[in-house]
Protein backbone atom coordinates (compact mmCIF):
# COMPACT_ATOMS: atom_id res chain seq x y z
CA UNK A 1 0.00 0.00 0.00
CA UNK A 2 1.01 3.60 -0.31
CA UNK A 3 -0.68 5.13 2.67
CA UNK A 4 1.04 5.53 6.01
CA UNK A 5 2.54 2.12 6.72
CA UNK A 6 5.96 3.73 7.19
CA UNK A 7 7.43 6.74 8.94
CA UNK A 8 5.84 10.08 8.01
CA UNK A 9 7.68 12.06 5.35
CA UNK A 10 8.35 15.04 7.62
CA UNK A 11 9.98 12.75 10.18
CA UNK A 12 12.09 11.10 7.48
CA UNK A 13 13.13 14.52 6.25
CA UNK A 14 14.05 15.67 9.77
CA UNK A 15 16.33 12.65 10.18
CA UNK A 16 17.83 13.23 6.74
CA UNK A 17 18.61 16.91 7.38
CA UNK A 18 20.38 16.04 10.64
CA UNK A 19 21.96 12.82 9.42
CA UNK A 20 25.61 13.87 9.64
CA UNK A 21 25.31 15.16 13.21
CA UNK A 22 23.38 12.06 14.29
CA UNK A 23 25.91 9.76 12.65
CA UNK A 24 28.74 11.50 14.50
CA UNK A 25 27.13 11.96 17.93
CA UNK A 26 24.65 9.12 18.52
CA UNK A 27 25.47 6.73 21.38
CA UNK A 28 23.65 3.57 20.38
CA UNK A 29 24.33 0.86 22.94
CA UNK A 30 21.65 1.68 25.53
CA UNK A 31 19.41 3.45 23.02
CA UNK A 32 18.96 0.28 20.95
CA UNK A 33 17.76 -1.60 24.04
CA UNK A 34 14.94 0.93 24.37
CA UNK A 35 14.08 0.46 20.69
CA UNK A 36 13.96 -3.33 21.09
CA UNK A 37 11.73 -2.94 24.16
CA UNK A 38 9.30 -0.85 22.08
CA UNK A 39 9.26 -3.47 19.27
CA UNK A 40 10.75 -0.97 16.81
CA UNK A 41 13.80 -3.09 16.01
CA UNK A 42 14.62 -6.74 16.68
CA UNK A 43 17.55 -8.40 18.42
CA UNK A 44 18.68 -9.66 15.00
CA UNK A 45 18.79 -6.06 13.73
CA UNK A 46 20.86 -5.02 16.75
CA UNK A 47 23.35 -7.77 15.95
CA UNK A 48 23.48 -6.65 12.31
CA UNK A 49 24.19 -3.05 13.39
CA UNK A 50 26.83 -4.12 15.93
CA UNK A 51 28.59 -6.17 13.25
CA UNK A 52 29.64 -2.91 11.58
CA UNK A 53 33.10 -1.68 12.55
CA UNK A 54 33.23 1.59 14.47
CA UNK A 55 30.52 3.76 16.03
CA UNK A 56 30.09 5.93 12.92
CA UNK A 57 29.36 2.94 10.67
CA UNK A 58 27.00 1.50 13.27
CA UNK A 59 25.16 4.82 13.53
CA UNK A 60 24.82 5.01 9.74
CA UNK A 61 23.38 1.49 9.62
CA UNK A 62 20.89 2.38 12.37
CA UNK A 63 19.85 5.58 10.56
CA UNK A 64 19.35 3.63 7.33
CA UNK A 65 17.06 1.19 9.14
CA UNK A 66 15.06 3.59 11.31
CA UNK A 67 12.79 5.19 8.63
CA UNK A 68 11.64 1.70 7.56
CA UNK A 69 10.41 0.68 11.01
CA UNK A 70 6.89 2.06 10.90
CA UNK A 71 4.93 5.12 12.04
CA UNK A 72 5.92 4.75 15.71
CA UNK A 73 9.66 4.63 15.06
CA UNK A 74 10.26 8.39 15.19
CA UNK A 75 8.47 8.99 18.52
CA UNK A 76 10.16 5.92 20.02
CA UNK A 77 13.54 7.21 18.85
CA UNK A 78 12.89 10.61 20.45
CA UNK A 79 11.85 8.95 23.69
CA UNK A 80 14.96 6.75 23.63
CA UNK A 81 17.14 9.84 23.14
CA UNK A 82 15.58 11.36 26.28
CA UNK A 83 15.99 8.15 28.27
CA UNK A 84 19.67 7.91 27.33
CA UNK A 85 20.43 11.57 28.13
CA UNK A 86 20.84 12.64 24.50
CA UNK A 87 18.19 15.38 24.70
CA UNK A 88 20.26 17.75 22.58
CA UNK A 89 19.81 15.43 19.61
CA UNK A 90 16.08 15.09 20.26
CA UNK A 91 15.70 18.89 20.44
CA UNK A 92 17.61 19.25 17.17
CA UNK A 93 15.39 16.88 15.14
CA UNK A 94 12.15 18.12 16.78
CA UNK A 95 13.07 21.70 15.84
CA UNK A 96 13.56 20.56 12.23
CA UNK A 97 10.21 18.73 12.32
CA UNK A 98 8.49 21.86 13.64
CA UNK A 99 9.94 23.94 10.81
CA UNK A 100 8.75 21.37 8.26
CA UNK A 101 5.26 21.36 9.80
CA UNK A 102 5.07 25.16 9.60
CA UNK A 103 5.96 24.91 5.91
CA UNK A 104 2.95 22.64 5.31
CA UNK A 105 0.71 25.01 7.31
CA UNK A 106 1.78 27.92 5.09
CA UNK A 107 0.91 25.88 2.00
CA UNK A 108 -2.55 25.17 3.41
CA UNK A 109 -3.05 28.87 4.14
CA UNK A 110 -2.25 29.68 0.51
CA UNK A 111 -4.11 26.83 -1.19
CA UNK A 112 -6.79 25.80 1.33
CA UNK A 113 -7.05 22.95 3.80
CA UNK A 114 -8.23 20.51 1.13
CA UNK A 115 -4.83 20.41 -0.55
CA UNK A 116 -4.47 16.71 -1.49
CA UNK A 117 -1.22 15.76 0.24
CA UNK A 118 -0.28 12.12 -0.14
CA UNK A 119 -0.76 10.48 3.26
CA UNK A 120 2.93 9.69 3.66
CA UNK A 121 3.82 13.38 3.45
CA UNK A 122 1.42 14.56 6.16
CA UNK A 123 2.74 15.39 9.59
CA UNK A 124 -0.76 15.67 11.02
CA UNK A 125 -2.47 12.28 11.38
CA UNK A 126 -5.88 14.01 11.74
CA UNK A 127 -5.69 15.56 8.24
CA UNK A 128 -8.27 14.13 5.83
CA UNK A 129 -6.34 11.60 3.80
CA UNK A 130 -6.01 11.25 0.07
CA UNK A 131 -5.70 7.52 -0.57
CA UNK A 132 -3.49 7.45 -3.63
CA UNK A 133 -3.94 3.74 -4.21
CA UNK A 134 -7.63 4.27 -4.97
CA UNK A 135 -6.74 5.41 -8.49
CA UNK A 136 -3.72 3.26 -9.20
CA UNK A 137 -5.70 1.22 -11.74
CA UNK A 138 -8.85 1.65 -13.77
CA UNK A 139 -11.96 -0.49 -13.33
CA UNK A 140 -13.11 -3.25 -11.02
CA UNK A 141 -11.31 -6.54 -10.72
CA UNK A 142 -12.56 -9.74 -12.32
CA UNK A 143 -14.21 -12.43 -10.17
CA UNK A 144 -11.90 -15.13 -8.79
CA UNK A 145 -11.35 -17.55 -11.68
CA UNK A 146 -12.12 -21.26 -11.14
CA UNK A 147 -9.19 -23.56 -10.44
CA UNK A 148 -8.39 -25.89 -13.32
CA UNK A 149 -7.98 -29.54 -12.35
CA UNK A 150 -4.92 -31.72 -12.71
CA UNK A 151 -5.23 -34.76 -14.99
CA UNK A 152 -4.45 -38.32 -13.79
CA UNK A 153 -1.77 -38.52 -16.49
CA UNK A 154 0.02 -35.42 -15.21
CA UNK A 155 -0.09 -36.73 -11.63
CA UNK A 156 1.41 -40.09 -12.64
CA UNK A 157 4.18 -38.44 -14.68
CA UNK A 158 5.26 -35.96 -11.99
CA UNK A 159 4.54 -37.45 -8.56
CA UNK A 160 7.94 -39.18 -8.29
CA UNK A 161 9.90 -35.90 -8.01
CA UNK A 162 7.21 -34.03 -6.11
CA UNK A 163 6.05 -33.72 -2.53
CA UNK A 164 3.23 -36.12 -1.68
CA UNK A 165 0.08 -34.00 -1.96
CA UNK A 166 -3.00 -36.17 -2.18
CA UNK A 167 -4.63 -35.92 1.26
CA UNK A 168 -8.26 -34.84 1.73
CA UNK A 169 -8.10 -31.99 2.54
CA UNK A 170 -4.75 -31.16 0.93
CA UNK A 171 -3.86 -29.31 4.13
CA UNK A 172 -4.95 -26.69 6.61
CA UNK A 173 -4.83 -23.00 5.67
CA UNK A 174 -4.89 -19.96 7.96
CA UNK A 175 -5.60 -16.41 6.77
CA UNK A 176 -5.09 -13.44 9.12
CA UNK A 177 -6.50 -10.29 7.53
CA UNK A 178 -6.36 -6.86 9.17
CA UNK A 179 -8.09 -3.89 7.56
CA UNK A 180 -9.06 -1.78 10.62
CA UNK A 181 -6.47 -0.34 13.01
CA UNK A 182 -6.48 1.59 16.29
CA UNK A 183 -7.71 5.12 15.68
CA UNK A 184 -4.97 6.77 17.72
CA UNK A 185 -2.26 5.42 15.42
CA UNK A 186 -1.33 6.47 11.90
CA UNK A 187 -2.29 3.25 10.12
CA UNK A 188 -5.15 3.65 7.67
CA UNK A 189 -8.11 1.47 6.86
CA UNK A 190 -6.95 -1.00 4.19
CA UNK A 191 -9.66 -0.42 1.59
CA UNK A 192 -9.66 -3.40 -0.75
CA UNK A 193 -8.12 -5.67 1.89
CA UNK A 194 -11.36 -7.64 2.24
CA UNK A 195 -11.22 -8.36 -1.50
CA UNK A 196 -7.80 -9.99 -1.00
CA UNK A 197 -9.06 -12.06 1.92
CA UNK A 198 -12.12 -13.34 0.06
CA UNK A 199 -10.07 -14.12 -3.06
CA UNK A 200 -7.51 -16.14 -1.11
CA UNK A 201 -10.15 -17.97 0.91
CA UNK A 202 -11.94 -19.05 -2.28
CA UNK A 203 -8.67 -19.99 -4.00
CA UNK A 204 -7.44 -22.14 -1.09
CA UNK A 205 -10.82 -23.90 -0.82
CA UNK A 206 -10.84 -24.62 -4.56
CA UNK A 207 -7.31 -26.04 -4.20
CA UNK A 208 -8.65 -28.47 -1.60
CA UNK A 209 -7.61 -26.80 1.66
CA UNK A 210 -9.57 -26.46 4.89
CA UNK A 211 -9.47 -22.72 5.51
CA UNK A 212 -9.70 -20.73 8.76
CA UNK A 213 -9.94 -16.92 8.62
CA UNK A 214 -9.50 -14.35 11.40
CA UNK A 215 -10.17 -10.65 10.87
CA UNK A 216 -8.69 -7.58 12.61
CA UNK A 217 -6.58 -9.33 15.23
CA UNK A 218 -4.15 -7.60 17.57
CA UNK A 219 -0.50 -8.63 17.33
CA UNK A 220 -0.91 -10.87 20.38
CA UNK A 221 -4.11 -12.40 19.00
CA UNK A 222 -2.29 -13.09 15.71
CA UNK A 223 0.56 -14.72 17.60
CA UNK A 224 -1.89 -16.84 19.62
CA UNK A 225 -3.81 -17.87 16.48
CA UNK A 226 -0.58 -18.89 14.74
CA UNK A 227 0.61 -20.87 17.77
CA UNK A 228 -2.72 -22.73 18.04
CA UNK A 229 -2.72 -23.41 14.30
CA UNK A 230 0.86 -24.76 14.32
CA UNK A 231 0.00 -27.19 17.14
CA UNK A 232 -3.17 -28.63 15.60
CA UNK A 233 -3.00 -32.46 15.66
CA UNK A 234 -4.82 -32.53 12.31
CA UNK A 235 -1.54 -31.55 10.61
CA UNK A 236 -0.49 -35.19 11.11
CA UNK A 237 -3.14 -36.38 8.67
CA UNK A 238 -2.64 -33.87 5.84
CA UNK A 239 0.17 -33.24 3.37
CA UNK A 240 0.82 -29.47 3.57
CA UNK A 241 -0.20 -26.17 5.12
CA UNK A 242 -0.68 -22.53 4.10
CA UNK A 243 -0.42 -19.31 6.12
CA UNK A 244 -1.40 -15.93 4.63
CA UNK A 245 -0.86 -12.63 6.45
CA UNK A 246 -2.60 -9.53 5.06
CA UNK A 247 -1.93 -6.24 6.84
CA UNK A 248 0.20 -3.12 7.02
CA UNK A 249 3.85 -3.93 7.61
CA UNK A 250 7.50 -3.03 7.76
CA UNK A 251 10.59 -5.05 6.97
CA UNK A 252 10.51 -8.15 9.16
CA UNK A 253 7.05 -7.62 10.64
CA UNK A 254 3.33 -7.08 10.06
CA UNK A 255 0.99 -4.97 12.17
CA UNK A 256 -1.81 -6.20 14.36
CA UNK A 257 -5.00 -4.16 14.60
CA UNK A 258 -3.52 -2.55 17.75
CA UNK A 259 -0.61 -1.24 15.62
CA UNK A 260 1.90 -3.49 17.39
CA UNK A 261 4.25 -5.62 15.33
CA UNK A 262 4.16 -9.37 14.80
CA UNK A 263 7.69 -10.48 13.92
CA UNK A 264 7.77 -12.70 10.85
CA UNK A 265 10.83 -14.66 11.97
CA UNK A 266 8.96 -15.79 15.07
CA UNK A 267 6.04 -16.83 12.86
CA UNK A 268 8.25 -18.97 10.62
CA UNK A 269 9.86 -20.59 13.67
CA UNK A 270 6.48 -21.87 14.85
CA UNK A 271 6.37 -24.12 11.77
CA UNK A 272 9.97 -25.33 11.67
CA UNK A 273 10.98 -28.95 12.16
CA UNK A 274 11.72 -28.46 15.86
CA UNK A 275 8.48 -26.70 16.83
CA UNK A 276 6.04 -28.37 14.43
CA UNK A 277 6.97 -32.07 14.09
CA UNK A 278 3.57 -32.88 12.57
CA UNK A 279 4.65 -30.96 9.45
CA UNK A 280 8.17 -32.36 9.14
CA UNK A 281 9.06 -33.10 5.51
CA UNK A 282 5.78 -31.52 4.40
CA UNK A 283 5.62 -28.30 2.36
CA UNK A 284 4.62 -25.14 4.20
CA UNK A 285 3.55 -22.10 2.15
CA UNK A 286 3.51 -18.52 3.43
CA UNK A 287 2.13 -15.48 1.60
CA UNK A 288 2.79 -12.00 3.00
CA UNK A 289 0.74 -9.09 1.66
CA UNK A 290 2.23 -6.12 3.50
CA UNK A 291 4.67 -3.28 2.99
CA UNK A 292 8.32 -3.96 3.83
CA UNK A 293 9.20 -0.26 3.95
CA UNK A 294 7.80 2.95 2.51
CA UNK A 295 10.00 3.59 -0.51
CA UNK A 296 7.98 3.87 -3.70
CA UNK A 297 9.59 2.11 -6.65
CA UNK A 298 9.49 4.74 -9.40
CA UNK A 299 10.88 2.32 -11.96
CA UNK A 300 13.48 2.96 -14.66
CA UNK A 301 13.30 3.08 -18.45
CA UNK A 302 14.34 -0.17 -20.10
CA UNK A 303 17.38 -0.05 -22.38
CA UNK A 304 16.90 -1.08 -25.98
CA UNK A 305 17.29 -4.77 -26.66
CA UNK A 306 15.79 -8.02 -25.51
CA UNK A 307 15.54 -9.05 -21.88
CA UNK A 308 18.33 -11.31 -20.74
CA UNK A 309 19.22 -13.29 -17.65
CA UNK A 310 22.07 -15.27 -16.19
CA UNK A 311 21.73 -18.81 -14.90
CA UNK A 312 23.94 -19.58 -11.92
CA UNK A 313 25.33 -23.03 -11.41
CA UNK A 314 24.69 -25.35 -8.50
CA UNK A 315 27.25 -26.71 -6.08
CA UNK A 316 27.11 -30.03 -4.30
CA UNK A 317 29.04 -30.97 -1.18
CA UNK A 318 30.09 -34.52 -0.36
CA UNK A 319 31.01 -33.64 3.23
CA UNK A 320 29.52 -35.51 6.18
CA UNK A 321 27.90 -38.31 4.19
CA UNK A 322 28.52 -40.95 6.83
CA UNK A 323 25.42 -42.77 8.02
CA UNK A 324 23.63 -41.83 11.22
CA UNK A 325 21.51 -44.22 13.19
CA UNK A 326 18.63 -41.75 13.03
CA UNK A 327 17.90 -39.40 10.16
CA UNK A 328 18.39 -35.78 11.16
CA UNK A 329 16.69 -32.76 9.62
CA UNK A 330 17.81 -29.14 9.44
CA UNK A 331 15.81 -26.98 11.83
CA UNK A 332 14.14 -25.14 8.96
CA UNK A 333 13.25 -26.79 5.67
CA UNK A 334 10.40 -27.42 3.22
CA UNK A 335 9.12 -23.82 3.33
CA UNK A 336 8.35 -21.31 0.62
CA UNK A 337 7.35 -17.71 1.28
CA UNK A 338 5.99 -15.23 -1.22
CA UNK A 339 6.31 -11.50 -0.49
CA UNK A 340 4.26 -8.79 -2.20
CA UNK A 341 7.27 -6.48 -2.49
CA UNK A 342 11.02 -6.19 -2.02
CA UNK A 343 12.76 -5.16 1.21
CA UNK A 344 12.35 -1.49 2.00
CA UNK A 345 9.55 -0.90 -0.52
CA UNK A 346 5.80 -0.31 -0.41
CA UNK A 347 3.20 -2.76 -1.72
CA UNK A 348 0.43 -1.48 -3.98
CA UNK A 349 -3.28 -2.01 -3.31
CA UNK A 350 -6.34 -0.87 -5.25
CA UNK A 351 -9.43 -0.12 -3.16
CA UNK A 352 -11.73 -1.97 -5.60
CA UNK A 353 -9.60 -4.80 -6.93
CA UNK A 354 -7.46 -5.50 -3.88
CA UNK A 355 -3.68 -5.71 -3.89
CA UNK A 356 -1.65 -6.22 -7.04
CA UNK A 357 0.09 -9.24 -5.54
CA UNK A 358 -2.97 -11.17 -4.34
CA UNK A 359 -4.77 -10.48 -7.62
CA UNK A 360 -1.82 -11.89 -9.57
CA UNK A 361 -1.40 -14.81 -7.14
CA UNK A 362 -5.03 -15.95 -7.37
CA UNK A 363 -5.05 -15.59 -11.16
CA UNK A 364 -1.85 -17.59 -11.71
CA UNK A 365 -2.64 -20.33 -9.18
CA UNK A 366 -6.17 -20.81 -10.55
CA UNK A 367 -4.91 -21.12 -14.12
CA UNK A 368 -1.59 -22.94 -13.72
CA UNK A 369 -1.62 -25.08 -10.56
CA UNK A 370 -2.92 -28.03 -12.61
CA UNK A 371 0.48 -28.47 -14.29
CA UNK A 372 3.00 -26.04 -12.73
CA UNK A 373 4.77 -26.28 -9.38
CA UNK A 374 4.52 -23.49 -6.82
CA UNK A 375 8.00 -22.01 -7.31
CA UNK A 376 7.43 -21.63 -11.05
CA UNK A 377 3.98 -20.13 -10.41
CA UNK A 378 5.56 -17.51 -8.14
CA UNK A 379 7.96 -16.66 -10.98
CA UNK A 380 4.88 -16.08 -13.16
CA UNK A 381 3.44 -13.87 -10.41
CA UNK A 382 6.71 -11.90 -10.41
CA UNK A 383 6.41 -11.48 -14.17
CA UNK A 384 2.87 -10.10 -13.89
CA UNK A 385 3.85 -7.70 -11.10
CA UNK A 386 6.90 -6.53 -13.07
CA UNK A 387 4.68 -5.58 -16.02
CA UNK A 388 2.18 -3.60 -13.94
CA UNK A 389 2.41 0.09 -13.10
CA UNK A 390 0.36 2.62 -11.18
CA UNK A 391 -2.13 4.96 -12.73
CA UNK A 392 -2.41 8.23 -10.78
CA UNK A 393 -1.87 11.14 -13.20
CA UNK A 394 -0.55 14.33 -11.65
CA UNK A 395 0.90 12.59 -8.57
CA UNK A 396 4.30 11.26 -7.62
CA UNK A 397 2.79 7.76 -7.75
CA UNK A 398 1.91 7.85 -11.45
CA UNK A 399 3.65 4.97 -13.22
CA UNK A 400 5.00 3.66 -9.90
CA UNK A 401 6.17 0.04 -9.86
CA UNK A 402 6.27 -2.95 -7.54
CA UNK A 403 8.35 -6.13 -7.55
CA UNK A 404 7.33 -9.27 -5.67
CA UNK A 405 9.74 -12.01 -4.62
CA UNK A 406 9.86 -15.38 -2.91
CA UNK A 407 12.35 -17.38 -0.86
CA UNK A 408 12.37 -21.13 -0.59
CA UNK A 409 13.81 -24.07 1.33
CA UNK A 410 11.69 -26.57 -0.62
CA UNK A 411 13.48 -29.83 -1.38
CA UNK A 412 11.14 -31.27 -4.02
CA UNK A 413 8.79 -29.93 -6.65
CA UNK A 414 5.60 -28.66 -5.01
CA UNK A 415 2.68 -29.50 -7.27
CA UNK A 416 -0.75 -28.90 -5.76
CA UNK A 417 -2.46 -31.50 -8.02
CA UNK A 418 -5.82 -29.72 -7.72
CA UNK A 419 -8.88 -31.93 -8.04
CA UNK A 420 -6.91 -35.17 -8.29
CA UNK A 421 -7.83 -37.85 -5.72
CA UNK A 422 -5.90 -41.08 -6.36
CA UNK A 423 -8.07 -43.19 -4.02
CA UNK A 424 -11.06 -42.39 -6.23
Amino acid sequence: MLAACGMQRCHQEALKRNRVVLAKQLVLKELMEHMVERDIITVEMVEMIQAKSGSFSQNVEFLNLLPKRGPDAFSAFCEALRETKQQHLEEMILKTTSNLSHGITRLEHCYGSNLPFPATESCNSKRPRWIVEHSLDNGDGPPVPPVKCCTPEFYRDHRHLAYKLVSEPRGLALILSNVHFSSEKDLEYRAGGDVDCTSLEMLFKHLGYQVTVFHNQTAQEMQNALERFSKLPDHRDVDSCIVALLSHGVEGGVYGSDCKLLQLQETFQLFDNANCPNLQNKPKMFFIQACRGDETDRGVDQRDGKEWSDSTGCEESDANKEEDLKLRLPTCSDMICGYACLKGTAAMRNTKRGSWYIEALTSVFAEDSRDTHVADMLVKVNRQIKQREGYAPGTEFHRCKEMSEYCSTLCRDLYLFPGYLPRK
